[in-house]
């Protein structure tokens, strides 16, 4: 089974205007919703490529209520820790020429909470595979996904760590499966400057020194790279069509190459799907659809091979 953690999902409540004028009344052109979260996102591109994963994480008041009935479906298994007090946070994203984003807080999640949810991860079985994406409210420990993966020590579960600076940092020493940093957060684990591809590689086998056995490096517009835990370098191209949206490309690529790496045990074909995956999203307005996917496949092996 896969399972993934978001500590704090939102509804991502998106409002398109003309202008925006401040101190008036606006009024939109078009509005719509997503429920989001990264982890929240893996598992919905997991389930466009036909694979089950249980969803972890936490849910308050009535948003949270629409998070866990809209995202339910016959591949998502829903198991959150519904908290007493709050709401789960809703996100307000204004497009009107350019993007003003107003990110809430999410409700207070104690030690107790914490507790209920660390529960079911000691239930996580060898073979299973966990992903841990996105950052940790405030309200909760620093370390917490150091003491997730320090519950299931010992058990061969594949652990993926999507997460930023310290935190991806942090969780090396328990020997994570993948991890996926960018060009700008290798630069910043490493304060220098990664320009060129030699560049990338060495920092990418310096992560790996560190703890990480798969290094995914993910480049934008020039595609990705993969340095493997036997020494193998393989690289994904980028498609060209027009770039919608972006947000949830980066989830989708950890979903397509997890799905790729279940299905095949190939690191070569993980990269590629995960690619395909994460070109799908970039594409829609919302995340990657199966039809989307296996359009952007056959392109890709056409052009890439």
């Amino acid at each position: 089974m896969i399972y993934t953690v978001t500590l704090n999902p939102s509804i991502d409540y998106i409002v398109r205007l003309d202008k925006l004028t401040s101190g008036i009344t606006n009024r939109t052109t078009s509005e719509e919703y997503y429920f989001g979260g990264k982890g929240i996102n893996v598992s919905l591109v997991l389930a466009e490529l036909d694979l089950d994963s249980t969803a972890y994480g936490f849910v308050a008041g009535f948003t949270g209520k629409a998070i866990e009935n809209g995202i339910r479906n016959d591949h998502i298994i829903t198991d959150f820790i519904k908290l007493k007090e709050g709401i789960s946070r809703i996100n307000i994203k204004i497009k009107a020429g350019e993007e003003t984003e107003i990110n809430c807080q999410g409700p207070h999640i104690d030690e107790q909470e914490l507790e209920r949810l660390l529960q079911k991860i000691d239930r996580i079985q060898p073979g299973d595979t966990l992903i841990l994406a996105g950052s940790i409210p405030n309200t909760m420990p620093d370390d917490t996904y150091e003491i997730m993966m320090q519950r299931i020590g010992g058990k061969d579960v594949r652990i993926v760590v999507d997460a930023t600076k310290q935190l991806l940092v942090n969780s090396l020493k328990y020997h994570p499966f993948l991890i996926k940093p960018n060009r700008q957060e290798l630069s910043e684990i490493f304060n220098v400057e990664v320009k060129t591809e030699d560049d990338i590689e060495h920092y990418a086998k310096e992560l790996q020194k560190l703890g990480a056995r798969n290094v995914l490096i993910s480049l934008g517009g020039e595609g990705a790279m993969l340095i493997d835990e036997n020494g193998g370098k393989h690289k994904a191209g980028v498609l060209k069509e027009k770039v919608i949206n972006t947000v949830g490309s980066g989830d989708s690529m950890v979903a397509g190459f997890v799905a790729g790496y279940v299905k095949t045990g190939d690191y070569g074909y993980a990269l590629k799907l995960g690619s395909v995956c994460g070109n799908a999203t970039a594409f829609l307005s919302g995340l990657a659809t199966k039809e989307k996917i296996n359009e952007l496949l056959e392109k890709f092996e056409k052009q890439f091979g």
